[in-house]
């Protein structure tokens, strides 16, 4: 089973480069970040044309998550847990019966954070901390499950071309960079660096300043799974190539084959 994640950067608009890329690569999940749309505006059919189910947690103009998948969905929650105020739509999940078993698929949209200090910050850390209490739950369960999107965290130095340009950021402070390191440590494997060690690999380069054609890139987008899930983990990649096509999203997609 091939999951990825994806920020697509507001569905509506990049529509033709999210059906262009499902029809080629075919993966079985996908989550997708930064929808931008309410559930209602989501254009599901040209997804389900292609042979996706389609769960939505959509916000108007802003964030925005959603799970396609080939095989049906089971048991799709919406919002993560903890507060019970947060309106802001950033995390999904869902269970995916495989050909051998079944695997839950957690989609989040983490928050930027920017400009730290400040309030934004503080609803940062305090959303990883929530993060962090959803994560020991799934670790309970002791079942396949992963937790994929667009972490907003640039976790090493090696994660990022120009890592001194980041060190006043919300995505590469220490404070951010612990909680991350909080979360995976509680017993999560980071799918793409258990396979592919290194600097190099980017998920994101901004708009601006030549940044794609300099390849000034930052990985922020991760995949972290269970010990139950990382057993099955037989492969993983970033599409690096989509940030190079017709109206393409700032980030790209990150997969893993799971033997699920």
């Amino acid at each position: 089973m091939r999951i990825a994640s994806y920020n697509i950067n507001g569905v509506k608009a990049r529509i033709g480069a999210l059906t262009r890329w499902l029809e080629a690569e075919k993966p079985d999940v996908v989550v997708l970040q930064e929808i931008k749309s309410v559930d209602e505006a989501f254009p599901r059919e040209a997804i389900e044309d292609l042979g996706y189910n389609v769960e939505t947690h959509g916000q108007k103009s802003f964030n925005g998550v959603a799970i396609l998948s080939r095989s049906p969905m089971e048991d799709v929650t919406r919002g993560l847990p903890g507060d019970e105020e947060d309106e802001q739509a950033r995390w999904i999940e869902a269970t995916v019966v495989g050909p051998k078993d079944a695997l839950r698929v957690c989609g989040l949209y983490l928050p930027n954070g920017n400009p730290a200090p400040g309030p934004k910050y503080d609803y940062k850390l305090a959303w990883m901390e929530r993060l962090r209490t959803r994560a020991r739950a799934l670790l309970a369960a002791e079942e396949p499950a992963l937790m994929a999107g667009d972490y907003n965290i640039i976790p090493q130095a090696e994660d990022a071309a120009k890592p001194e340009a980041w060190a006043e950021d919300a995505l590469f402070l220490p404070a951010s960079r612990a909680a991350f390191r909080r979360i995976e440590t509680l017993g999560f494997t980071d799918a793409y660096r258990a396979l592919n060690p290194g600097p190099g690999a980017y998920t994101f380069w901004d708009y601006q300043a030549g940044a794609w054609q300099k390849n000034n890139g930052i990985r922020i987008d991760h995949i972290l799974l269970t010990p139950q899930a990382a057993d099955r983990l037989t492969a993983c990649g970033i599409d690096r190539d989509e940030r190079d096509k017709e109206k393409p999203s700032d980030h790209v997609p990150i997969w893993c084959d799971l033997d699920i």
